[in-house]
């Protein structure tokens, strides 16, 4: 019975609604579609890779301008009401470093990063070389066609949490859950629309001063300070949902507070042992095809 009520209670908490905005129904099995998932997920990154070389090796398809209306909906000046549209700067930024490095193009992610450099710098050259700065230096093949930095530095994150954390390492084995499916956004655009603005700007700050091994730090933090929320999950969509509940509140709006504790609770992180889980990451994914 208790089993029962205890099974009940963790399907009123599944979300009702599905990713594409659609109702689920009353008797909607989560169970199978867990499992389900669970596999099918491996099946849609390998088809992302796929419509991405697709779209990036055709002339005759053409590419539109949606991503420049989508880029912060919610700020003013990014309105085309606005005067200036910062649309205009940051479609000259994207334009001009996809020509600059042939290699990357555009991808999906690097409009929010671009947008926040804009906001900042208020200068289209300057936003250029930071971005050029964090896309060909500092997060190495994040934005290429085949994403094998993020995939890697994913999984990276996962063998982290394995040796600082090993019960949420297991919660998420235990559910199949992929670090692809609840910390992608973290890594692809480098926290923004996940953390508070400032929080984000501080992030920022220690990325270039200090190189990638900050969002391994944040994302750990992030981890450690809510292990015993994200450990109440009893399903594969109740650990997707406290993934996304633990970037917000208090936590992360007290952005000082935050930046300390990001060099204190992951503990000991060298760039040697990221570079050591990166080569073995990389290899594994490699090896997987």
């Amino acid at each position: 019975m208790e089993s029962a009520e205890r099974g009940q209670a963790a399907r009123d908490r599944v979300p009702r609604i599905d990713p594409y905005g659609f109702e689920r129904p009353e008797d909607f099995d989560y169970a199978a579609y867990e499992e389900f998932f669970s596999t099918y997920l491996v099946i849609l990154t390998r088809r992302a890779i796929k419509w991405s070389k697709l779209l990036k090796g055709s002339n005759s398809i053409q590419k539109s301008m949606t991503d420049m209306n989508r880029t912060f909906p919610d700020n003013v000046k990014f309105r085309k009401s606005a005067d200036p549209c910062l649309q205009k700067t940051l479609y000259n930024v994207l334009l001009a470093y996809g020509h600059h490095n042939r290699g990357v193009g555009y991808c999906q992610g690097m409009n929010f990063i671009a947008g926040y450099l804009i906001l900042i710098t208020k200068n289209e050259e300057e936003s250029f070389w930071l971005l050029d700065a964090l896309v060909g230096r500092i997060l190495p093949d994040y934005y290429s066609p085949e994403m094998l930095g993020l995939k890697t530095d994913q999984e990276v994150l996962g063998e982290l949490v394995r040796t600082k954390l090993p019960a949420v390492a297991a919660l998420m084995d235990g559910h199949g859950v992929l670090w692809t499916l609840v910390v992608s956004r973290w890594f692809i655009c480098l926290f923004v629309d996940i953390l508070p603005v400032e929080t984000v700007l501080r992030i920022w700050d220690c990325l270039f001063n200090e190189g990638s091994k900050i969002i391994f730090r944040v994302a750990l933090t992030l981890i450690k300070q809510h292990q015993a929320f994200i450990l109440e999950a009893t399903s594969f969509a109740d650990i997707c949902e406290k993934f996304k509940e633990i970037t917000k509140g208090s936590f992360v709006t007290e952005c000082h507070t935050f930046m300390q504790k990001i060099f204190s609770e992951p503990g000991s992180l060298s760039m040697t042992t990221i570079a050591r889980l990166r080569e073995s990451c990389r290899a594994k994914l490699l090896a997987q095809g």
